[in-house]
């Protein structure tokens, strides 16, 4: 099945970048074998929950205080604590991400440098590391490229093939491609009613 513009455009109807988006997804959708309308369909659900409908390709760790407390108890066990880090997002990155995923401590600048991009946040320098070998690029390339239209939709498609995402796409299971992506439930109603609206247009317009 093929993406048509106009399909797009009702999927994220609020985005200022549809021709941007159309020309990158077109390069890599089939390459990665995204092809049929229900694995289009779970693969653009995703990414539109993940980004925000294509808005945010760069993880927003500006967080106040009391977020930190609340969405990280375990790097931010204190008030004291979280007001040090509150609306720093490199320091909170290098925090929450120090010593996990193949980076390295706090200090090594690691948890910003390989901070969640991409459509599907691709986290951490062993994911980095992963994307880059498969194209041949070293990692400061590899980075440089998450910030591009194409790197963004590549990205995505390259954890979509390598985690064998299309296996519960054609299951129709939104829960367990919520976990493998998310790796929990988090945000699925939002997923699913996603989902539901790009069926409708894949198989309306």
């Amino acid at each position: 099945m093929e993406l048509t513009q106009n399909q797009l455009k009702q999927i994220i109807p609020n985005n200022k970048n549809i021709n941007e988006w159309f020309f990158a997804l077109n390069q890599f959708l089939y390459r990665y074998e995204i092809d049929t309308h229900l694995r289009l369909a779970a693969f653009l659900s995703q990414c539109a929950h993940e980004s925000g409908g294509f808005a945010y390709t760069s993880e927003n760790l500006n967080y106040r205080w009391q977020s930190l407390r609340k969405t990280f108890p375990k790097y931010f066990s204190t008030d004291s604590l979280a007001q040090q880090y509150e609306k720093q997002p490199e320091k909170i990155a290098n925090r929450i991400y120090a010593n996990r995923m193949g980076n390295g401590s706090e200090q090594s600048g690691d948890g910003w440098k390989f901070r969640g991009r991409g459509l599907i946040q691709l986290t951490g320098k062993n994911n980095y590391t992963l994307f880059a070998n498969s194209l041949g690029m070293d990692l400061t390339s590899a980075v440089n490229y998450l910030e591009t239209f194409e790197g963004s939709v590549e990205s995505a498609c390259w954890f979509w093939q390598t985690n064998n995402l299309n296996k519960w796409a054609d299951l129709e299971d939104m829960v367990t491609l919520t976990k493998k992506i998310n790796g929990g439930t988090i945000g699925l109603p939002d997923r699913i009613e996603h989902y539901n609206h790009c069926l409708h247009i894949l198989e309306v317009y």
